[in-house]
């Protein structure tokens, strides 16, 4: 075979040191009062990590026809657009996007916990459910529901990814069932300890109807779809956190379906606003909720109300943008 053309490269922008970095910032309006400091977060942290946290700082405005000077509407949005400029406000300084980091760090931490909560709750509930009719439910296409097990269906790569899991496995209690049960496969309430959320709430996605509703009702969700579209999304919040990526002002590509007004009283909050619908101020509505039912005694709510009290301040950014609305830690939801 002959050798192919490498593709040509349109990206023309030079390598910067961290000093580049720290003199590119500065000619751009950053306040930099302690170089050091500035320079080692860059070299700990990254350029780019961080960029996503002094974005809110920087000027912007209206987009405007240059002939005109009527005002520019996005096509999709109808709104006006909006042009982000490369200078910072002013003010802006490197304290204030590190007091933001680390904002956002501790919040993915706390969302964090209790992610693992409802994981680890929701696991045992499958595995109590299925595993009275069959230890290998999870394997058996006549316990599942017949979308997810045809063959063009998900169920075969959802076992090929745990059998995976299986295999790879250094788990003491996988070692031990490998040695006195050799190619025998793990019962339902076994395995449950090798999925990862994924895997659970693709396999949820899969369950009977009836099988779903037993688990709604148990967390006194009037209809299945909550359920479902509750927990992909507090997936892909789990794999936000876990790949350390900015959250706090994130609008989550895998949303869940709010309640209608009066289904979940609790969360009727969330049912009357767009805004508070696509933050992520919604999951953390939602993992109170669940956890309410998982453990009444648990003071996450109350963690998480302090830790928002933190939230630095600084132009251009405010804890709104998170869809926290006025007054939420007054909800009966948080007390």
């Amino acid at each position: 075979m002959g050798l192919t053309t490498p593709p040509i490269n349109s990206y023309t922008k030079p390598y910067k040191s961290v000093k580049d970095q720290l003199d590119l910032l500065t000619s751009r309006g950053m306040v930099i009062t302690d170089v050091s400091a500035a320079k080692a977060c860059l070299e700990r942290i990254g350029y780019y990590r961080l960029s996503g946290y002094w974005y809110p700082f920087r000027k912007s405005h209206i987009s405007t026809n240059p002939i005109t000077n009527a005002i520019l509407f996005d096509p999709v949005t109808r709104k006006p657009q909006i042009i982000i400029e490369d200078d910072f406000r002013a003010g802006t300084s490197f304290k204030q996007v590190m007091d933001l980091y680390v904002f956002d760090k501790r919040l993915r931490l706390l969302f964090l916990d209790a992610i693992e909560r409802v994981e680890v709750a929701l696991r045992v509930d499958i595995a109590l459910l299925l595993g009275a009719r069959d230890p290998w439910a999870h394997r058996n296409p006549n316990q599942l529901h017949g979308k997810f097990t045809k063959k063009t269906s998900g169920h075969q790569k959802w076992l090929q990814r745990f059998d995976e899991s299986f295999h790879k496995s250094k788990e003491e209690f996988v070692k031990h069932f490998k040695n006195k049960y050799s190619g025998e496969h793990l019962p339902i309430w076994i395995a449950i300890e090798l999925w990862d959320f994924g895997m659970l709430s693709v396999l949820l996605d899969g369950m009977r109807v009836d099988d779903q509703k037993i688990l709604a009702r148990k967390y006194k969700l009037p209809r299945v779809g909550l359920l479902t579209t509750w927990m992909r999304n507090i997936n892909h919040i789990r794999n936000i956190c876990a790949h350390h990526s900015r959250l706090w002002n994130r609008s989550p590509a895998d949303q869940a379906s709010p309640p209608k007004p009066g289904e979940v009283p609790l969360l009727d909050h969330l049912a009357t606003s767009k805004h508070v619908q696509i933050r992520i101020y919604a999951t953390a509505a939602i993992l109170q909720f669940f956890l309410q039912a998982i453990n009444p005694m648990s003071n996450w709510g109350k963690r998480l109300k302090e830790h928002v009290q933190t939230f630095p301040t600084g132009s251009g950014i405010h804890i709104d943008q998170s869809g926290f609305p006025q007054g939420w830690d007054q909800f009966a939801l948080w007390n």
